[in-house]
């Protein structure tokens, strides 16, 4: 893994605070209610949808949103600033995509908010659902798409952290990661003990 090295051949360091949000274990007690309010906006959300036939059944509440977003005023600004994203979108209409895309986004926003009130893969599910909120705001849909974009891309930072107070503290233990290797040979994520750093140490 690169490494970011100053002039003097010393390693360069992150801020302390910085470095504690997102390694230090003791930082969990503060995503931990940032990820369950999170996880609760994307559940609610996402069980409202689930149990309406609009979304589930003929899709017609989606298509409604794709066609108010696509729709150019003759005066003022339109719902979709980029073209390729509003073309995008017509051709979601067009093909009739809605109606296999609302279930996806109807289950995956509910997904989403299970795997982050559990803490389950937590930096997964904060990357989708800031994927879900950026899809939203490219629409044109503000609310508050823009206050979970920036938590959930948080809790994608702080993954290992961010979940440890929940389902993650078992399965990093258990499954590691793909990525730390040495040569050919896969390590595991050593689970540090409280008050240490979260990242996985060598010794």
């Amino acid at each position: 893994m690169a490494t970011a090295i100053s002039r003097k051949g010393e390693l360069i360091q992150d801020p302390p605070l910085i470095s504690w949000l997102f390694n230090d274990t003791r930082a969990a007690w503060l995503w931990l209610p940032v990820r369950i309010w999170v996880g609760y906006q994307w559940l609610s959300a996402g069980i409202n949808k689930v149990r309406n036939p609009a979304w589930m059944q003929t899709g017609s509440s989606l298509k409604s949103f794709f066609m108010s977003a696509v729709a150019v005023p003759a005066s003022g600004k339109a719902p979709i600033a980029f073209a390729w994203y509003r073309t995008f979108i017509q051709m979601l209409i067009n093909t009739q995509s809605y109606t296999w895309f609302a279930k996806v986004v109807s289950v995956g926003e509910v997904l989403v908010g299970v795997a982050l009130i559990l803490g389950v893969f937590t930096g997964l599910a904060g990357f989708f659902g800031a994927f879900m909120n950026w899809n939203y705001i490219m629409a044109g849909s503000a609310s508050i798409n823009g206050l979970l974009l920036v938590l959930g891309l948080l809790l994608l930072v702080a993954w290992k952290v961010s979940g440890y107070l929940g389902a993650d503290y078992f399965i990093i233990r258990l499954i590691g990661t793909p990525w730390w290797t040495t040569g050919t040979t896969k390590e595991r994520v050593r689970i540090p003990t409280k008050a240490q750093p979260a990242a996985a140490r060598g010794d």
